[in-house]
């Protein structure tokens, strides 16, 4: 199966060869003031994500040396979060065309999560915090 998405003006377009991991939920500070809420992640094999038009694709060094963070300079949307030492990327689970074949299947940085929501669902949670 082979999942297609992109940014919203259009600028930055791509596909998914292969499955992608089921979504997983960060609620660390970053996540939430890079999206404005949590973020929910699918990952996949960096050589699986192909892009079909990069043109706007911007790089910002979140945690220097440690990941950075793709989003499309002209519209905004953040799309990407790219670990420095791994052979993946995380893709936004709503940057993707539906169908996406996927569910949602846990939360991380839980201690992190925000005073206006409760998570309040049965999906495992892992503690910890990123700030």
């Amino acid at each position: 199966m082979n999942v297609t998405g992109g940014c919203l003006c259009g600028g930055i377009s791509y596909e998914i060869k292969g499955q992608p991991r089921d979504v997983v939920n960060c609620h660390c500070g970053q996540c939430r003031k890079t999206h404005g809420h949590y973020a929910a992640y699918t990952s996949v094999a960096e050589q699986d994500l192909v892009f079909k038009s990069d043109a706007t694709l911007c790089w910002y060094d979140s945690t220097p040396g440690v990941a950075k963070r793709g989003f499309c300079g002209e519209c905004g949307a953040s799309l990407f979060w790219k670990p420095m030492q791994e052979p993946r990327v995380s893709v936004t689970a709503g940057s993707m065309d539906a169908p996406t074949g996927l569910s949602t299947i846990k939360h991380i940085f839980v201690e992190d999560a925000s005073d206006y929501y409760e998570l309040t669902d049965d999906l495992e949670k892992l503690s910890g915090t990123m700030g």
